[in-house]
């Protein structure tokens, strides 16, 4: 893995001198009071402002306050004029935007599509505080207050928009979120390293339009520069099939003699066909060459492909800058940011945040802080690469893991600080419960690799799956005084977790308050494949242990699995078949909503496109199921919830159409009766009732009793910033 300056090693801007303020500045007042003339950064989010290290402008807030630099917050402002763009003043160095630590239209909008009438991160949990694309409205206006001001553009709604995307909700493929803006830069993945960076280097004077080396930035140039060599994506030999476990030292192969030779300073017109005629010497002069937006949005297979290749090009130890076509533009993406170190990490958490809302916001209840406020982050990234997820693409696949007294730190200080603390952490998690520090055994082959997930078809065996670190720290948080209970609340990723028994273990006997999340998505391995996710088999071996260990500590605890409907992959059988499993095991589901395609997930291109781009993509052959269409979506929904008597006409045309009518009946191992109760709907295409959050939650009889404190736990709402 390469390696990059260190985020602490910066000699800190000037400003310093006025030491850390108890919240970063909301208006003038506050300026004037910390004795400020100006800021040198201005943020705009479309969260409140909670100076907590799970609220992405927290964090950036604090880590350029922690450089020196003097920082504004512009929370949630009146998008319909420019005037609220200007309540701070003229920053020093730029604006930097962000849509907030959820996408805008996933925070807006439904899976169908319906405007919500709440919003978690706003104060009353009120609906309409936000602009739809609220990165590019925002941008607008900041443009309007302060023509001359660079704007940066973050978050994840920028990060997951950086290149030519199909838009669920408007159907169609938009082009980078970069132009739509006109923003200076783009900052994708965790931005610390990219805005300490950019800070400095503005403040020393150097223009943002001359930062066109920094990692993690996507920006706007008229075409390739000379020396460059420009390779077509289009011929890049990559890997085909995932279940072959593929050469990670595959990009060192020799140079052919018949390979175009690209010499010291020749000219961006030079292109290579096949990636392994490129040197490695020469790969850090190497842009790879996308389909442009106007080839993508006019060809699905292209779409597709130019989704492989984003992804391919993800390992920050051997990523290459993509470059894609706009109209007479090129938008030019670097490589991923290398990881922040263990260190890195500790300082970014451990900035002076006070861990409540500003208080302009008085008594107001924020449902997002409320929900996290007594949980600790103390990792990043995963390398599980579902492809319905974001995650990955966002933070990264390389695990960046908190030390152990940095959490018990942070921990120390929730007990000490946090308001309402009753001696119970919620979580000690992160994008999954149990990635802590788990990483490759061999950074050489870590930094070469170009699998999409550490963990299917099945368990790399250069993986380390050591789970010893965490039960540590597990072990160290609980020990503490004041601590009377810690919950694992985020997502264990339970194939990983039967490699470690001692593990679940410690879970069920420690840390799991009557019942534990855990997501198998779907059973039938159709889904499962397009998915990337294990079979249902790893999940009955967790069940196995978990409940032997339960049982061991004289406990009553259950699983609450999670299903996924109408996902890519998923036919009529496949949602029945998880119906009769779903009856046989007593669950029923609390919660249910369809597949969302996400900007730039790998699901959304099998979406969109209809071909698998976990494999090459050809135009003959690897065509994927989809089910698209409020009908079949309905009937998906329908199926997890097979108890709903409103459900019950659907499920019956259904079976009958699908000639599995001996389904319908009272008898155990019939799905849905054939009478329907008085007041329940009778129209087929009635209604299907539990829209909830991303997946349906399912609960058996002894555990319904606690769905309704669930359904308040489990809103669907991200752990860790997404900047």
């Amino acid at each position: 893995m390469q390696t990059a300056r260190d985020i602490t090693g910066y000699r800190q801007h000037w400003a310093a001198c006025f030491g850390a303020a108890p919240f970063l500045p909301m208006t003038r007042a506050e300026m004037d009071a910390l004795g400020w003339d100006s800021c040198d950064v201005i943020l705009v989010t479309g969260d409140a402002y909670v100076d907590l290290p799970s609220f992405g402008m927290a964090i950036i807030g604090r880590v350029l306050e922690g450089q020196g630099f003097r920082v504004g917050i512009i929370a949630q402002p009146d998008w319909r004029s420019a005037a609220p763009f200007a309540e701070l003043g003229r920053p020093n160095l730029f604006f930097g935007i962000t849509a907030g630590n959820m996408d805008s239209m996933v925070n807006r909008y439904t899976a169908d599509r319906r405007v919500r009438s709440d919003d978690a991160y706003t104060p009353g949990g009120v609906g309409g505080s936000r602009p739809d694309r609220s990165v590019i409205v925002y941008a607008q206006r900041v443009r309007e207050a302060f023509r001359d001001v660079p704007v940066i553009i973050g978050g994840i709604e920028a990060s997951l928009r950086r290149i030519a995307h199909f838009d669920y909700w408007s159907e169609k493929v938009r082009r980078s979120v970069l132009l739509d803006a006109k923003a200076d830069l783009l900052v994708y993945g965790n931005g610390e390293r990219q805005v300490c960076e950019i800070a400095h280097r503005l403040a020393a004077g150097e223009p943002i339009h001359d930062m066109t080396d920094v990692r993690g930035t996507a920006f706007v140039r008229k075409s390739v520069p000379s020396g460059w060599i420009e390779i077509d994506s289009t011929h890049l030999d990559a890997p085909g099939p995932i279940e072959p476990h593929p050469d990670p030292y595959a990009m060192a192969a020799p140079r052919p003699p018949e390979a175009v030779a690209a010499a010291p300073g020749a000219s961006a017109e030079t292109v290579v066909r096949f990636e392994r005629r490129v040197k490695n010497a020469d790969r850090e002069r190497s842009v790879v060459r996308m389909p442009s937006y106007e080839q993508v949005a006019d060809d699905p297979v292209s779409y597709a492909h130019a989704s492989r290749i984003l992804h391919l090009e993800s390992n920050p130890g051997n990523a290459r800058a993509l470059v894609q076509r706009h109209g007479d533009v090129d938008v030019w993406l670097n490589p991923p940011p290398i990881p922040l170190t263990t260190a890195e990490l500790d300082w970014v958490y451990e900035r002076s945040y006070r861990r409540t809302p500003h208080p302009s916001y008085g008594a107001a209840n924020i449902p997002a802080y409320k929900m996290i406020r007594f949980s600790v982050a103390i990792q990043r990234g995963c390398f599980g690469g579902c492809s319905f997820c974001s995650i990955t693409e966002h933070e990264g696949r390389i695990i960046q893991s908190r030390s152990e007294q940095s959490v018990v730190r942070e921990v120390e200080a929730i007990r000490d600080q946090v308001p309402g603390f009753t001696g119970v952490i919620s979580d000690l998690g992160g994008p999954t419960a149990n990635m802590y520090r788990l990483a490759c055994r061999s950074r050489a082959i870590e930094s070469a690799c170009r699998r999409p997930s550490c963990v299917y078809p099945g368990i790399c065996p250069n993986l380390d799956t050591d789970h010893a670190p965490l039960i540590r720290l597990y072990r160290s948080v609980r020990a503490l005084p004041g601590i009377r209970k810690v919950l694992i609340a985020s997502g264990v990723r339970y194939d990983l977790a039967v490699e470690s028994p001692e593990y679940v273990k410690e879970l069920a006997q420690h840390h799991t308050g009557g019942y534990l999340k855990i997501a198998p998505e779907a059973i039938s391995a159709g889904p499962l494949s397009l998915m990337m996710k294990p079979g249902i088999g790893a999940y009955d071996r967790f069940k196995e242990l978990f409940d032997r260990y339960s049982r061991e500590a004289g406990k009553e605890q259950y699983l609450i699995p999670y299903f996924i409907a109408a996902h890519p992959g998923t036919r009529d059988e496949d949602m029945l078949e998880l119906a009769l499993w779903l009856k046989r095991n007593g669950f029923r589901a609390d919660q249910v909503q369809a597949f969302l395609p996400g900007p730039m997930a790998s699901a959304t291109a099998m979406y969109h496109s209809g071909k698998n781009p976990l494999r090459r993509v050809r135009r003959a052959g690897g065509d994927v199921h989809v089910p698209k269409g409020m009908k079949v979506r309905r009937l998906h929904k329908a199926f997890l919830r097979y108890h709903d008597p409103n459900n019950w006409p659907l499920l019956r045309e259904a079976l009958r159409r699908m000639g599995r009518a001996d389904l319908i009946g009272g008898g155990t191992g019939q799905l849905v009766p054939a009478y329907q109760p008085a007041g329940t709907s009778r129209d087929p295409r009635g209604k299907t009732a539990g829209v909830g959050p991303r997946r349906a939650s399912l609960a058996g009889p002894a555990v319904r009793r606690a769905a309704g404190s669930f359904r308040t736990q489990h809103t669907g709402l991200p752990r860790n910033p997404r900047r």
